[in-house]
């Protein structure tokens, strides 16, 4: 592994040598493949044999082999999603320190890992904002949280400064911020060529400019996830103790075990609370995490999630993809149902006539290929399912299915 020279310096220096020596024989083993199962939908079978448990999240698990991924209909079906292993600490901190419903915003959202832990873990009764910046990446946030399945989250592409304008607080937020990745360099080269000190303190700038933007909607008393998949201090411990003296906070410990062999604060004379997963240290490809608590008590709740849906409905500051609500597409006179109704939890599916395929089946359906269904099957909309888990809509029409999947979420080869 080609490591940039003033990485090499400033980190081995950060690490000391023998972390820094653990670290480097991470890049010569096997990458670590994780999983995290939706508890909403839970298929009937184990889904993979001899996988290993994550600790510091009860859904999550190692396998001992990647399989493909592309290819499995349960993916596609929302049953369980890839996550790396690290990320996943999210759900000790949600467990330890969110006990009654709130409303809560994912402000980096995209592609989804975390939204969908949030909105697995969060309790009964909370609503949950996922955001991205990207419209390209929206979409794929848009995509995963609908194969989740779940109604309570409302999708939406702003800048954090949009939301000041919106008067809404939050009870909770997290900040999962754009960093100069150095979690990534074991999967991704380019993440290392792109690497450079420069950049560090590019991000550190950025993410305390997003921090800022996005303080005001946080509410008194509400509680602030800062994370990133980088290793430096700069936009770590830095923004953390930036959080604290300049925005006014205060970190909050999460109750962790010795054998999980998380790494606390590298930065000199200073231990606050902060938990950071290191290659080599930890099975984790890299992630740090903090807990904050904004300053000030508050006796009035956040928006109330009932009204989240319609208050963010009637104002046109917010850009919002969708609302929750899994709804038919309209086509002259005729609804045609759509895939992610299939998918969401709220959906009835006993509405439709249910076809369970075979592998092959769903493999082609979710190639967007017509399927043969058998001869009894109804004419007219039919749910397609894989192991009774639901993956969208064919119109039979008794000697063929039409496929009603949708074109963007096809998969490209079987």
């Amino acid at each position: 592994m080609n490591l940039p020279k003033e990485f090499i310096t400033y980190t081995s220096a950060l690490f000391g040598a023998e972390m820094w020596q653990r670290f480097l024989s991470a890049f010569e083993g096997e990458t670590l493949t994780s999983i995290r199962l939706n508890p909403w939908k839970l298929p009937s079978e184990p889904i993979f044999k001899n996988a290993q448990p994550v600790p510091w999240c009860k859904n999550g698990f190692w396998l001992n082999e990647r399989p493909n991924f592309t290819k499995d209909p349960l993916l596609h079906a929302g049953s369980y999603y890839v996550q790396e292993a690290g990320s996943m600490f999210l759900d000790q901190v949600l467990h330890e320190h969110i006990k009654t419903p709130v409303l809560a915003l994912d402000l980096c959202a995209a592609p989804g890992g975390k939204s969908t832990l949030m909105r697995a873990v969060l309790p009964s009764g909370s609503m949950l904002v996922s955001n991205e910046v990207d419209r390209k990446r929206a979409n794929i946030l848009l995509e995963n949280m609908q194969k989740q399945g779940h109604a309570d989250v409302l999708i939406t592409h702003n800048y954090p400064q949009d939301f000041n304008k919106t008067h809404w607080l939050f009870d909770l937020i997290l900040v999962d911020a754009p960093c100069s990745g150095e979690g990534l360099f074991r999967r991704d080269k380019e993440a290392i060529k792109e690497w450079s000190l420069n950049n560090v303190l590019f991000c550190q700038k950025r993410q305390r400019q997003i921090l800022s933007d996005i303080w005001p909607c946080l509410k008194e008393g509400g509680f602030l996830i800062y994370s990133t998949c980088t290793f430096n201090t700069r936009e770590n411990e830095e923004n953390v103790k930036f959080i604290k003296e300049e925005l006014g906070a205060e970190i909050l410990p999460v109750s962790i075990k010795p054998e999980w062999h998380i790494t606390g604060s590298l930065l000199k004379d200073w231990q606050e609370p902060v938990y950071r997963f290191i290659p080599g240290t930890t099975k984790s490809e890299g992630l740090f995490m903090a807990v904050l608590r904004k300053k000030g008590s508050s006796s009035n709740p956040a928006i109330l999630p009932q009204s989240a849906r319609k208050h963010a409905l009637a104002n046109k500051l917010i850009h919002l993809l969708y609302d929750g609500k899994a709804l038919p597409e309209q086509k002259g006179k005729e609804e045609i149902p759509t895939a992610a109704q299939a998918l969401s939890l709220n959906f009835p599916k006993d509405k439709y006539p249910q076809v369970d395929l075979t592998l092959e089946q769903a493999q082609h359906y979710l190639h967007r290929e017509a399927l043969i269904l058998p001869k009894d099957t109804p004419k007219g909309f039919v749910i397609v399912c894989y192991q009774n888990q639901a993956l969208g809509f064919v119109k039979n029409l008794g000697d063929r299915a039409n496929n009603l999947y949708p074109k963007n979420w096809a998969i490209k080869n079987l």
